[in-house]
């Protein structure tokens, strides 16, 4: 990632779906104006899932996912049809292309997809492209919803990107790290680790986010390490309104950080911004149900080469293991590798999402829900092990 881009977690996920041919890769061209898929009349052009990420106005940072043709029968077509479906996980907005010529003729597989999208909660666009090539008529393609274009000519590609706008219009919500708790003029004190799993030179994604949040309330942000905390709060001669830190550091920070201080961490943050409040704190409650031999995934949305105190797969099994007194089963997965059937685990712990979009761990919380499988995030997880998680309840309620 640049260092001023969007985090691909923060961008809007709009998928291209349909059959080989269909043009699927010509129609991102003329949405975006460029050349960003390459275009081809010999079919299965586009073998993988391609990610580009872009500006696309009005709607600001997107992410344009174009996915393979999905009606390839043979084994590596197959293969390359699940990784295409894969993509509603993480879509925002599907887009489901066919060709105008065939569709009154089968439109089974769109309407798979469709179908799909609708399961999921994911708006969705029937487009009819090579609107060049044949008369648009009404009939019962029409009764579906859709929209005649021509990549070609560009016939309808402007409509095409006012409904995309549109889409987004009627789902917009405002999602708030940290701004909504604090005030104007307010001073927010952040805890940063620097040790040997901190990354050289950088803050991480997280603590990024939450002081451009910060900074967004008008508000100001003051940061140091957990070694520094206690001189810190003795020195700066304000009261913070909040101190934010880093989960694997609650507890001394908890220590140092006077009672009528509101304490939260930054993993707790992004448990109401890109998960379930309320729904890790159920999680919580089943802390106290496991038993020995339950078996517990231990989910992360991003790849990172492990360290010796790696907090996924030495840190917080090590907490959870004390805190039950039980002698509990650890399984990991990490980056897009979430499993579909979730019944063997009595527990799932998964970390803040930074690197997910919404679209994609929604998706993620529904299966656990579907499933009956308590999920927990790791802030509130780190919080409860370490004795501090009224308190940090308390201060995620302020005003």
């Amino acid at each position: 990632m640049e260092l001023n881009e969007t985090p691909k977690g923060e961008r809007i996920h709009i998928a291209l779906f349909g059959r080989t041919n269909a043009g699927k890769s010509s129609v991102i061209n003329a949405i975006t104006g460029q050349d960003l898929a390459i275009v081809s009349e010999e079919k299965g052009t586009t073998t993988d899932p391609v990610y580009k990420a872009m500006e696309l106005l009005p709607l600001g940072p997107v992410m344009i996912v174009d996915t393979p043709g999905l009606d390839d029968k043979s084994k590596l077509g197959n293969e390359r049809a699940k990784r295409a479906k894969n993509v509603l996980r993480k879509t925002d907005l599907a887009i489901v292309v066919a060709d105008g010529q065939t569709a009154e003729k089968d439109l089974s597989l769109e309407k798979e997809i469709l179908a799909l999208a609708g399961k999921q909660g994911i708006s969705s666009l029937l487009v009819l492209n090579k609107q060049d090539l044949w008369e648009e008529r009404e009939d019962s393609i029409a009764a579906l919803g859709h929209i005649g274009v021509s990549a070609k000519t560009g016939y309808h590609i402007q409509e095409l990107k006012e409904l995309i706008a549109l889409s987004f219009e009627r789902e917009k919500e405002d999602r708030f790290l940290v701004r909504d708790l604090i005030e104007k003029d307010d001073m927010v004190l952040l805890v940063v680790p620097i040790d040997e799993s901190a990354p050289k030179g950088r803050l991480i994604l997280p603590q990024q986010q939450v002081i451009r949040d910060v900074l967004e309330a008008g508000a100001s942000a003051l940061v140091c390490k957990d070694t520094e905390l206690k001189q810190v709060l003795a020195d700066s001669g304000r009261k913070p309104k909040l101190v934010i830190t880093d989960s694997q550091v609650f507890k001394q920070v908890a220590e140092i950080t006077p009672e009528e201080i509101p304490l939260t961490s930054f993993s707790v943050l992004f448990a109401r911004y890109k998960g379930d409040f309320e729904l890790f704190l159920k999680g919580v409650e089943q802390l106290k149900q496991l038993e020995n031999g339950d078996t517990i995934l231990i989910a992360e949305g991003c790849t990172h080469h492990r360290q010796c105190k790696d907090i996924g797969t030495v840190k917080i099994p090590d907490w959870l293991s004390t805190y039950t007194g039980k002698k509990l089963i650890f399984e990991t997965c990490s980056g897009e590798s979430f499993p579909e059937n979730l019944k063997k685990y009595a527990l799932i712990v998964h970390c803040g999402a930074c690197m997910l979009n919404k679209a994609e761990m929604s998706c993620r919380l529904s299966q656990s829900k579907e499933q009956n499988i308590p999920i927990i995030n790791f802030g509130l997880l780190i919080a409860e092990t370490q004795g501090v998680l009224e308190r940090c309840r308390k201060a995620m309620n302020l005003k």
